[in-house]
């Protein structure tokens, strides 16, 4: 494809050309540092062009993922050479968890605040650094439970920040009509890295030292600070906050601003009710392999494979269930087809069925991830994003560690595969909560940059 025929320049920095050679077609707008951002239209699909900024978010994406990875495989691995106490070992987990509740929502609101490419290669370099120190310590054999907890927590809240900032960067880098296909190559990536890279290689890592995992986990978080600081984007244009305003009214604004619109209201407490479920679920899964399905270790292991393998599929695929039916209604499929799995896994006792189901699950699980950032994204006005995006994920979380719980209650009184089916049934209610969001009552938000066109839901 001859680059100089794609990539030509119009008036006001922005043009729409058709290349000779292929049936893509390259727009492009200039932003008022000079970085141009792209996308390519196929047919009437569009997607971001990986040249520019896009692109390099995407690797630091990926890399942060892997290097997740890495440090959530070694550090249970560590946690149980250092003690036998199971509630240690969980409290690690728990502090995974903790500050989202804790500060999920403070951390949108400063999103909101701050240069959000700012923000976030900060906060990569504080925790490089962290985990880096971290590394050193486990070489020189100081490490112990108290200081495993200690990193957990920081490195989580940190996070919060992190994340938001990422969801409220990501429409400065991108057109609002591409950013489905922009958050659906940041998630198969993030999977690809984290699921299928990431957890195998650790055991090869861990022949070399125990803190070699942690310090590639330092070198990514680097190196994706290093990704995210390269980018050329304007300073985020906002309102000049009133006199008296507080963190805690801001907060109130985007939790307002959330309730107000009935589509945003509806998806976020569908995420809630499926994060409940999907607590149940994981929080039991091996239990219901090994125990129900007497599967063994090399069957949980299909399964999450399929899980994975779904979940990619997924992330590649899922956008012609949008092309069809639109992207509301594609997430009201997606929690329709996912409430059939579970209730497939919880009353079908065969491995083979499970695997299918697992996958399928994994499948619309990323249509509904996908999609419900993209909604998000899009209706969201760009002043409140980060604390839209907080309000989701707190909820999020929060919902997990209850789902769990009562997944454990109800196999230790009614069965080993009683938690699919209490999963189903929250999918259900997830599933009638979207209902009335099918005819949104508030148009999409309408892009700030006079260059742009965004299409409603259909």
């Amino acid at each position: 494809m001859p680059g100089r025929s794609c990539f030509p320049h119009g008036r006001d920095g922005r043009s729409r050309t058709d290349c000779q050679w292929c049936p893509l077609r390259f727009v492009h707008r200039a932003d008022r540092e000079g970085e141009t951002v792209s996308t390519v239209e196929v047919g009437d699909v569009r997607a971001p062009a990986w040249r520019g900024g896009f692109g390099r978010l995407w690797s630091a994406a990926v890399l942060s993922s892997f290097g997740d990875a890495l440090r959530t495989a070694a550090l249970p691995l560590l946690a149980v050479t250092l003690t036998d106490d199971p509630l240690l070992v969980a409290s690690v987990t728990a502090c995974g968890y903790l500050p989202w509740i804790v500060f999920g929502l403070l951390g949108g609101a400063v999103a909101d605040r701050v240069d959000q490419r700012r923000a976030m290669w900060t906060v990569d370099a504080l925790r490089g650094l962290l985990v880096a120190a971290f590394a050193v310590a486990v070489a020189l054999g100081h490490a112990s439970i108290g200081l495993l907890i200690v990193l957990a927590f920081a490195l989580t809240a940190l996070q919060t920040l992190f994340d938001n900032a990422a969801t409220a960067l990501l429409p400065a880098l991108v057109d609002r009509g591409a950013l489905g296909s922009a958050n659906a190559r940041l998630m198969t990536g993030q999977r690809v890295a984290g699921g299928l890279l990431g957890g195998p290689v650790v055991p090869l890592l861990l022949v070399a030292g125990t803190a070699v995992p942690f310090a590639a986990d330092a070198v990514t978080f680097l190196a994706a600070a290093a990704l995210v600081a390269s980018l050329r984007t304007p300073p985020p244009e906002r309102k000049p906050r009133p006199a008296g305003s507080t963190l805690r009214r801001e907060i109130a604004e985007g939790l307002r601003t959330l309730v107000h619109d009935r589509a945003l209201r509806a998806l976020c407490t569908a995420t809630a009710l499926c994060n409940i479920g999907m607590g149940a679920l994981v929080a039991t899964l091996v239990v219901l392999v090994t125990g129900w399905l007497d599967a063994g270790n090399a069957g949980y292991a299909a399964a999450m494979t399929a899980y994975t393998v779904g979940s990619l599929a997924g992330g590649a695929l899922g956008g012609r269930l949008v092309d069809r039916v639109g992207r509301m209604r594609a997430v009201l499929v997606a929690g329709v087809v996912q409430t059939g799995t579970l209730v497939v896994m919880g009353a079908v006792r065969s491995l083979a069925v499970l695997v299918a189901a697992l996958a399928v699950f994994g499948f619309m699980g990323m249509v509904w991830n996908v999609n419900t950032t993209t909604l998000m994204q899009q209706r969201s006005p760009t002043g409140v994003l980060g604390r839209v995006s907080s309000a989701f994920r707190t909820l999020a979380v929060a919902g997990a560690p209850v789902g769990a719980l009562l997944g454990g209650a109800v196999a230790s009184v009614w069965g080993d595969n009683t938690p699919a089916l209490l999963a189903a049934v929250f999918f259900a209610l997830s599933v009638t909560a979207l209902i009335p969001a099918r005819r949104p009552d508030v148009p999409v938000v309408a892009p700030e940059d006079g260059a742009t066109t965004v299409h409603g839901n259909r």
